[in-house]
C-alpha cells in the first residue's frame, strides 16, 4: 500500500452520505450523535433546528437531511437571513411582483434558512401560516447560532447541536484527508498526504473559523504545494518556537511556495503558470526573479 493509501486509511474516519459532498465525517462521539439524529429525523417532515457556531457545518447536516430525505429529487433552496431586515427577509420569501418567493420555490423539497434567528416573530408567524396553507410545502430547516432564541423551538422543532471543530478534535485529521482527497481530485493532481509536522498541528490548532477554516486552509495549501507533502507551513500552522516572520518576509515566503507550486504542476512552463495565475507573462517572470526559484529544475 503507497503513502497514500496508507495515511487515508488511518484518517478515513465515519462518512454517512449517498456522494461525497453530502457526506458527514464522524470520527467523533459528538457528531456520530449528530448522524444518527439528522438519519432519523431524516425519515420525517418536521422542523428543524441547526444549533451551533458559524462554520461548524451546520449547512453541511442540512443538506445531507434533506439528501436522505424522501424529498430528494425535490428542490433544496438556502437562503441567507444574516444582515438584512424584516422587509427583505419578507420578498425573499414571498416574493414580489412578477417574482416567486422561496417558500414558493422550494415547494415539494427543502428550505435552509440560515441564521434563522434573525427572522421577526411576526414574519415567523407568516412563514409557518404559508407552510400549513401550501399543498407540497417545503420541510423548514434552520440554522442559528449557539445558544440562540428561536421561536422555532416552542413550536415543536427538533434541534441538533453542531459543535465547534475545537471541541471535536478527532474529526481534524479525518476532515482535513476528506478535504485533501475533494481538491486534489478537482485539480487533478495527487499529493502524497500531510507531514508529520502537519498532521501534529492541524490537531494543534484552536480552528476559530471551525470546519470552514480547515476546508479553505487545505484548499490553498494544495494549490501550493501540488504533488508534494503538505506541510504545516504551508498550512499556515503555527510550531511551536516559531518567530512571527515580517509581514515583507511572509509575502515572500508566500510568493515563494506558490510560484514552486505553480512551477511544478506546469512541469516549468513559464507561459502556462502565468495563464494559471491570471498574471501577464512577463509580470509572472517578474515575480520569478523576486522569489529567486530556478523554473529549470521543475522540466522533466
Amino acid at each position: 500500500m503507497n503513502t497514500q493509501a496508507t495515511e487515508s486509511a488511518e484518517l478515513a474516519g465515519h462518512s454517512s452520505g449517498r456522494r461525497r459532498n453530502d457526506r458527514i465525517i464522524s470520527a467523533s462521539a459528538a457528531m456520530q450523535e449528530v448522524v444518527d439524529q439528522a438519519s432519523e429525523i431524516a425519515r420525517g417532515d418536521g422542523l428543524i433546528v441547526l444549533s451551533g457556531p458559524s462554520g461548524s457545518g451546520r449547512q453541511h447536516v442540512g443538506r445531507a437531511i434533506h439528501q436522505w430525505s424522501a424529498r430528494a429529487g425535490g428542490p433544496l433552496l438556502e437562503l441567507q437571513l444574516a444582515g438584512s431586515n424584516d422587509a427583505a427577509h419578507s420578498r425573499e420569501l414571498f416574493g414580489d411582483v412578477g417574482t416567486a418567493g422561496a417558500l414558493s420555490r422550494a415547494q415539494g423539497g427543502t428550505l435552509l434558512l440560515e441564521n434563522a434567528d434573525q427572522l421577526g416573530g411576526t414574519l415567523l408567524a407568516r412563514v409557518m401560516d404559508a407552510l400549513r396553507a401550501a399543498a407540497t410545502p417545503p420541510r423548514l430547516i434552520a440554522t442559528v447560532g449557539p445558544g440562540a432564541e428561536t421561536p422555532l423551538t416552542s413550536i415543536g422543532a427538533t434541534e441538533i447541536r453542531v459543535a465547534a471543530l475545537a471541541d471535536r478534535t478527532e474529526d481534524i485529521l479525518p476532515l482535513a484527508a476528506h478535504f485533501l482527497a475533494e481538491f486534489a481530485s478537482d485539480l487533478g493532481v495527487d499529493p502524497v498526504g500531510f507531514s508529520a509536522d502537519a498532521r501534529r498541528w492541524l490537531v494543534e490548532e484552536p480552528w476559530t473559523g471551525n470546519v470552514r477554516e480547515l476546508r479553505e486552509r487545505i484548499r490553498q495549501a494544495i494549490r501550493l504545494s501540488g504533488q508534494g507533502a503538505i506541510s504545516a507551513e504551508a498550512l499556515m500552522l503555527s510550531t511551536e518556537g516559531d518567530e512571527v516572520p515580517s509581514f515583507k518576509e511572509a509575502k515572500r515566503a508566500f510568493e515563494t511556495r506558490y510560484v514552486e507550486g505553480l512551477l511544478r504542476r506546469c512541469s516549468g512552463n513559464i507561459s502556462r503558470a502565468a495563464r494559471m495565475a491570471k498574471k501577464d507573462r512577463k509580470d509572472f517572470y517578474d515575480v520569478i526573479r523576486r522569489t529567486g526559484v530556478d523554473p529549470a529544475q521543475f522540466r522533466g
